[in-house]
């Protein structure tokens, strides 16, 4: 007994170890390097970051193929530490991490194709103002994609937190932190593609997706779970 508890402790650590980071990957690729590339309203701005700082965008592309990685080891170290709780729902919170994993490892060929067009390494006939044109096309391909792309990195929270909800072991509190950020990641998704025109307003509300992430993640990597309510699982078994 002690040592299935020992070890489910030591799951719940790693896996608070690997949302720390794929929080990290995520910052860093989405927040960080899109911020110093990406110039709203500015092609010229933008491609000219892009050539100038070539290594800081492939860094970028690099840090969402490794950060998917990271979500696939995540993913699964969550299905051990909550497949007590309930099988079938542990399950398909894996299924809906596993289906966008290709989605997200097609957008950053898009950011590898604006790349080469760019440098010349693929349509080597087009004139400048087209290479520009075209590259431009695949990086709001590769920015579309991602605002689609959060119903799937909304949709999975749902069952994660009820799992958290319903096991006992970790506040029920932070379930429904990470139930509310899964919605708030949809609903910034569903506004952006019907009424593109609320998405700013919309956008002042994504810091409620973070905060339920945040928290288990420190209470994975600090706490664990908690003895006495594992105990009692184990002991149903």
């Amino acid at each position: 007994m002690e040592e299935k508890m020992m070890a489910l402790k030591k799951t719940a650590r790693i896996a608070g170890l690997w949302y720390l980071l794929l929080v990290i990957a995520g910052i860093y690729g989405i927040r960080y390097v899109q911020s110093q590339i990406l110039v709203h309203g500015n092609a010229a701005g933008t491609t000219g970051n892009i050539l100038s700082h070539q290594f800081l965008f492939r860094t970028g592309i690099f840090s969402s193929v490794i950060g998917n990685f990271i979500f696939l080891f995540l993913v699964l170290a969550l299905y051990r530490l909550f497949k007590q709780v309930n099988g079938p729902i542990a399950k398909l919170m894996v299924l809906l991490v596993l289906v966008q994993m290709p989605i997200s490892f097609v957008l950053e060929i898009f950011n590898f194709v604006s790349l080469m067009i760019l440098k010349g390494e693929t349509m080597k006939a087009l004139q400048p103002v087209q290479k520009q044109d075209f590259a431009m096309l695949f990086l709001n391909i590769h920015t579309y994609g991602l605002n689609l792309l959060e119903v799937f990195w909304g949709i999975w929270l749902i069952p994660f937190g009820w799992l958290v909800y319903k096991s006992g072991f970790i506040p029920c509190i932070i379930g429904v932190l990470l139930i509310i950020g899964g919605i708030t990641y949809m609903a910034d998704s569903f506004v952006y593609m019907l009424f593109p025109e609320y998405s700013s307003f919309i956008s002042r509300f994504m810091l409620l997706s973070s905060i339920g992430e945040l928290t288990i993640t420190l209470w994975l990597l600090i706490k664990g779970v908690k003895v006495q309510e594992q105990q009692q699982i184990l002991q149903s078994q």
